[in-house]
């Protein structure tokens, strides 16, 4: 069976790209990182997720990103933005995020020779980030092939982003057929312990809009109507 390694935050985005690598046949082996966000429930839906899916192994790696801040996420200094006017790249934006977990999940590939990496990155409904974006992570995959023993000998490594060019309500569409469950699920910024929802920050407006417009039920229990 072919191996893949995915990036698992437990949010909707990450749940649906398991789904479908699951779907296509891959032996799916999860990572999720305790980067030092705001709140660990969304690594407790990543755990129930990747159970939920089967996963061959799911592995938590701990690496504190407060050490840096610059972020929303990781400063608790930096408030999350509530009132959805953010101009250009959000403070939410942290710094090189993605180029540290595909690096991550780049080194396990290797050791379990696996050829493909899923994210769960998006470039239509999104926050404006630049490491969400295709041309980033078809540099980041010409980067892996040159950079690993693997690529040079020819064991080329893809870097699979199913959903990067589809809407939320489209991906929420494509996650029900797959078999996820979205009430396991946590996007907020700031979720409680209990995975509770603000209502208010980016990641959950745009989580409401995309059940709205795909006519969905949103199972999310927010905190707040925003």
């Amino acid at each position: 069976m072919k191996k893949a390694v995915v990036l698992l935050s437990g949010g909707l985005d990450s749940a649906t790209v398991l789904a479908l690598a699951t779907r296509d046949g891959f032996e799916c082996h999860a990572l999720s990182v305790n980067y030092g966000q705001r709140h660990r429930a969304e690594l407790v839906a990543a755990q129930r997720v990747a159970a939920i899916f089967g996963v061959r192994q799911h592995r938590v790696i701990a690496l504190n990103l407060q050490i840096f801040g610059g972020s929303a996420l990781t400063d608790p200094s930096i408030d999350v933005p509530t009132d959805g006017a953010a101009q250009g790249i959000p403070v939410t934006y942290v710094p090189a995020r993605n180029t540290i977990f595909l690096s991550l999940a780049l080194a396990w590939a290797e050791v379990l020779e696996a050829g493909a990496i899923f994210i769960g990155a998006n470039a239509v409904d999104y926050s404006g980030y630049p490491d969400c974006r295709p041309e980033y992570l078809q540099a980041f995959e010409a980067m892996a092939n040159l950079a690993t023993r693997a690529g040079v000998e020819g064991n080329r490594l893809t870097i699979h982003a199913p959903l990067v060019h589809m809407t939320k309500a489209q991906i929420i569409r494509a996650g029900i057929e797959a078999g996820v469950d979205f009430s396991l699920t946590v996007s907020c910024y700031q979720a409680d312990d209990s995975g509770g929802a603000c209502g208010a920050c980016d990641a959950c407006r745009i989580r409401r809009a995309g059940f709205a417009a795909a006519a969905v039920k949103d199972p999310t229990r927010y905190l707040q109507n925003a």
